[in-house]
């Protein structure tokens, strides 16, 4: 009985591995094989020359013709425009600021600003490298300004400066 199953086992054994190899070639019909498409580089023409050589032309002289004027037409002469000579500005000098005061807190800077503000002065705080500077102003009037410096010290408790406004440099 054994032999019988053994034979059987066999031959099942055979049978899937015959098709386990033939039956994917067979089933497989008309094989496609895909070829990449490489492009070959083209070799490097050699030159007779390193250096391209041209012919140099002459240049060619024409002459302008110009339209003969008619009698009744009078020519009329375009005058050369002066030189306008530009008044310097002069009001770089005008304006005046006063510098209260310098501090390295940007907060508390501010604060004194809006309570200037307050006030009615006009008033700003001015980043400059490590420190905050509290100004009054820009004003033309520096009488106006020297009268307000007083009253300023007595609501901040700083003596300021006055000093010139620069207006790309304030």
């Amino acid at each position: 009985m054994a032999n019988k199953f053994q034979n059987r086992l066999v031959g099942t054994i055979v049978l899937v591995a015959i098709g386990v190899i033939v039956l994917p070639d067979l089933l497989d019909g008309k094989k496609l094989h895909y070829e990449d498409e490489i492009m070959s580089i083209p070799i490097k023409p050699e030159l007779e020359s390193k250096v391209e050589v041209f012919e140099v032309l002459n240049p060619v002289e024409s002459k302008a013709v110009f339209a003969d004027i008619p009698e009744g037409v009078t020519k009329k002469i375009m005058s050369i425009p002066k030189e306008v000579d530009f008044e310097e500005n002069k009001y770089q000098d005008s304006a005046w600021i006063i510098q209260l005061m310098a501090l390295k807190n940007a907060q508390n800077a501010n604060n004194i600003v809006k309570k200037l503000r307050q006030y009615g002065y006009q008033a700003h705080a001015k980043k400059d490298n490590a420190f905050t500077r509290v100004i009054i102003g820009p004003d033309v009037s520096k009488i106006k300004l020297e009268s307000q410096l007083l009253e300023l010290e007595k609501i901040t408790g700083s003596k300021g400066h006055l000093l010139r406004f620069m207006p790309l440099n304030p």
